[in-house]
């Protein structure tokens, strides 16, 4: 396995290395205070973020208030929530009440919401502390984290390249210990990719599992709320925290299954499909010896892990892309209007492209997609999980974009950057990346766990496993 590459600099406080889950047993117990934890956090934010640009806003006064407020509630002996003290980030694509939201674009330049969503409330009750916004692209359209209103934002372990997207900003915020969780969305791998190539846990839960309340539909069938932590204890947390049915979705799940507290990690018995591209992505060789590596380590637990045939072609990313240009144009065509001349260009071909899109083509999509479904359902009758890459390489650099990674080779093979799209038009399934190792480059790399409709669980029992593989 290839070395690492070395990280941003460690933190000058220990306590920024802690899990969200081991800061709140330690402020529980009064080993610590919140003030001394969220202080530490926001040192992190102001020592890293002018080289990483992974925060958009943050909260230093109010942050250290409502700290002081948590500090005095231990003290009182009184009931505490999940994530009592714990500091984390918000991707500015969600929107905050009182809070600007920009969602990396002009047209949202000084948007300032007058309500939290299901997600945030729920983070708030379990008393954890929004410290900062993190940076996306404009309307989280891209797998590169960059926008005219915030610049770059570049990779922990090598600032040259980039943090993917669209939640780049989340990814390098937990990567470079700025804060134990953060969270994150994802439509078309949004978490998955950042959390690939940035060494940290992503998970895209089953559809409906977080209410997804923060667009101007909530029957669209490809978004989803997810975690980026860098343990599955921390990503285990986050769900807890905020799974669950509300009215705000009518799509939430009634009654999610639940995780077991602690995280399973047996993997014996289990039968696990392994597929290195999904027949249809060109993949490096490194990402490719990382996933049989893993594989092997699930096969020294006991699990049975099988190389199989999908049956998948190309068209699956070509139909994510055509729900994704719809789903751009229907939330965001009104942009052109004003402020087309400073928008990211290829938001506005996108955007363009969705808006030429017929109603009778745009529904035979579902078509395609139950084809799809069909073949991932017949994996499911005998396997209980499906294995594959989460991304073709290491991070790129950051300059690059997502058109130089569109290209069929003379094999018929997509020359892609992310793997995670697949995923989303089967989006009740649950897809989950993990650390799989390191590039040649010394970058990281990661693994994706794609389960059973609703079956987060059995994702998380795999990710588990592998974590507590790769960890020795």
């Amino acid at each position: 396995m290839a070395q690492p590459k070395q990280m941003c600099d460690p933190p000058k406080s220990e306590l920024c290395t802690k899990t969200a889950a081991e800061l709140t047993r330690l402020i529980r117990s009064k080993a610590v205070s919140p003030v001394e934890v969220v202080q530490a956090s926001l040192d992190r934010i102001e020592e890293v973020n002018p080289v990483l640009n992974c925060f958009c806003f943050t909260y230093p006064d109010e942050a250290l208030d409502l700290a002081r407020t948590a500090e005095q509630a231990v003290m009182n002996g009184d009931d505490l929530g999940a994530l009592h003290g714990v500091p984390i980030a918000i991707k500015d694509f969600t929107p905050t009440k009182g809070k600007r939201t920009t969602r990396g674009s002009v047209y949202f330049e000084n948007w300032v919401p007058d309500f939290d969503p299901v997600l945030v409330q729920r983070f708030q009750n379990a008393g954890a502390i929004m410290v900062g916004k993190t940076t996306t692209p404009e309307f989280a359209y891209s797998s590169f984290t960059k926008s005219v209103l915030w610049g770059h934002t570049v990779n922990p372990w090598d600032t040259s390249r980039t943090t993917g997207g669209s939640s780049g900003g989340s990814g390098a915020a937990v990567a470079s210990y700025c804060v134990p969780l953060a969270e994150g969305t994802d439509m078309g791998g949004s978490v998955r990719i950042p959390a690939g190539l940035c060494g940290i846990v992503g998970h895209k839960p089953s559809l409906g599992r977080i209410p997804m309340d923060i667009l101007n539909t909530v029957f669209d069938s490809i978004s989803h709320f997810g975690p980026l932590a860098r343990t599955m204890e921390d990503a285990a947390l986050f769900l807890r925290v905020t799974e669950g049915p509300s009215d705000a979705d009518i799509q939430s799940q009634v009654n999610p299954l639940p995780l077991p507290d602690p995280l399973e990690s047996d993997v014996k018995g289990l039968r696990i499909a392994l597929s290195p591209d999904l027949g249809i992505y060109k993949v490096h060789d490194d990402v490719l010896a990382n996933l049989h590596t893993v594989a092997g380590l699930l096969r020294d637990r006991g699990a049975q892990v099988d190389e199989i045939e999908l049956g998948w072609t190309t068209e699956v990313v070509a139909q994510w892309d055509k729900l994704w240009q719809v789903l751009l144009a229907a939330a965001f065509a009104d942009a052109l209007d004003e402020h087309r001349d400073r928008m990211d260009p290829a938001v506005v071909a996108i955007i363009e492209a969705g808006l030429k899109q017929d109603a009778v083509s745009y529904k035979r999509i579902e078509d395609f997609r139950t084809w799809q479904w069909s073949k991932l359902a017949h994996v499911f009758k005998t396997h209980d999980a499906l294995i594959c890459p989460t991304m073709t390489m290491g991070a790129p650099k950051k300059d690059a974009g997502d058109g130089e990674f569109d290209e069929i080779d003379a094999n018929g093979r997509l020359c892609g950057l992310d793997m995670t799209s697949p995923f989303n038009n089967v989006p009740q399934c649950p897809a989950l990346s993990v650390p799989s190792g390191f590039s040649d480059e010394g970058l990281p790399t990661g693994v994706q766990i794609v389960t059973h409709r609703f079956d987060d669980p059995m994702a998380f029992r795999i990710g588990a496993a592998v974590e507590a593989a790769m960890a020795g």
